[in-house]
């Protein structure tokens, strides 16, 4: 199996793609908005990658925040609303925040298993500061990292009820950033004392069994490398200080932060110590290169974290009674809601 997860060209599997899926056996998928039109199509797709790889428990992940961060949208499918909600209705009523938080994240895991997505890389976890970038915003949960955490361990739960699994991000912490990563590559210069806010979140859900990495430079640390390929953030920070022995991903490795070929980022992510390289573009000819150079023999450790992690996974759901359900458990969030 290749140790990394690939995006798609279009809304079905071209011949390439799929002859060179087969063969590499990829960690997984991610779909965005160039591979969604509506249920049905979705649904399609997602099949055809789970006969692809002859995984029921295929991890086909989403970014499916809320807010702007959303690749299904309305009318097909219901708004959701970004991270800063709960972190505002936390205020009034810290612990119908959290109720909230958990009928919110239940509701996203119905619309997603309906079309046979197994994996939302949510809760957001990152502690948001004065500064940060309009890039995470609103989809931070608060600049209290406690609060971040209680919220985010709801949604785990609501999403894990739903038979979809979750992934916390972005490790050690992007709420410092003051670019944005997607275009530049943000340099943290905080203290140790200063950083122990950002990690409180992750180091209090450190029992996620998935979480994601982060391309920021934090100079206390590792002045050379982002986080994503530092073997020192990585294993003294992550793994240690943080204490996350799930499975590690890298952010998308086509985000202009790191430098050289999508070959070396994935590369040098692994090297580091991530188990799986995200490659999201969906231009084949990288995926192809990523594949060519990383190789398809994953690790014992990472295989053993990846089925853990998907172990949360039920099968993908079927529609009788699944709009009712959701609903409901709409119905219910918008209660919470409403006292805000």
């Amino acid at each position: 199996m290749t140790p990394a997860i690939f995006g798609l060209a279009g809304t079905t599997l071209t011949s390439d793609e799929r002859a060179l899926f087969a063969a590499a056996n990829p960690a997984g998928y991610i779909l965005f908005g160039r591979n969604i039109t509506d249920k049905a199509q979705v649904r399609a797709l997602t099949d055809s990658l789970r006969d692809l790889s002859g995984r029921t428990n295929l991890p086909i992940l989403i970014d499916q925040e809320g807010g702007r961060v959303a690749r299904m949208r309305a009318p097909i499918w219901p708004d959701f609303p970004a991270g800063a909600t709960f972190d505002t209705l936390y205020e009034i009523a810290p612990a119908t925040a959290i109720a909230a938080a958990r009928a919110n994240a239940l509701a996203l895991a119905l619309v997603l298993s309906e079309v046979g997505i197994t994996v939302d890389c949510l809760p957001v976890l990152d502690v948001r500061q004065s500064g940060t970038h309009d890039a995470l915003g609103n989809r931070a949960m608060g600049s209290e990292p406690l609060r971040v955490a209680a919220l985010g361990r709801a949604i785990f739960s609501g999403l894990r009820d739903g038979g979809v699994a979750g992934v916390m991000k972005h490790m050690p912490g992007l709420g410092r950033a003051v670019v944005d990563s997607h275009h530049h590559l943000p340099v943290v210069d905080a203290s140790e004392t200063e950083l122990a806010a950002d990690l409180a979140p992750f180091t209090a859900l450190n029992d996620a069994r998935m979480g994601m990495t982060t391309h920021v430079v934090y100079t206390v640390w590792d002045a050379g490398h982002p986080a994503t390929q530092s073997p020192t953030v990585i294993a003294d920070i992550i793994r240690d200080r943080i204490g996350f022995d799930g499975l590690l991903m890298t952010d998308d490795l086509d985000m202009q932060a790191l430098s050289g070929t999508p070959a070396d980022r994935a590369a040098t992510a692994l090297a580091a110590g991530c188990d799986i390289a995200l490659q999201c573009n969906g231009v084949f000819a990288d995926i192809a290169s990523v594949c060519e150079r990383i190789g398809s023999s994953m690790t014992a450790l990472t295989t053993a974290r990846l089925d853990h992690a998907m172990e949360q996974v039920t099968a993908p759901a079927s529609t009788a009674g699944s709009a009712q359900l959701l609903a409901d458990t709409l119905a219910r969030r918008d209660a919470y809601l409403a006292l805000a």
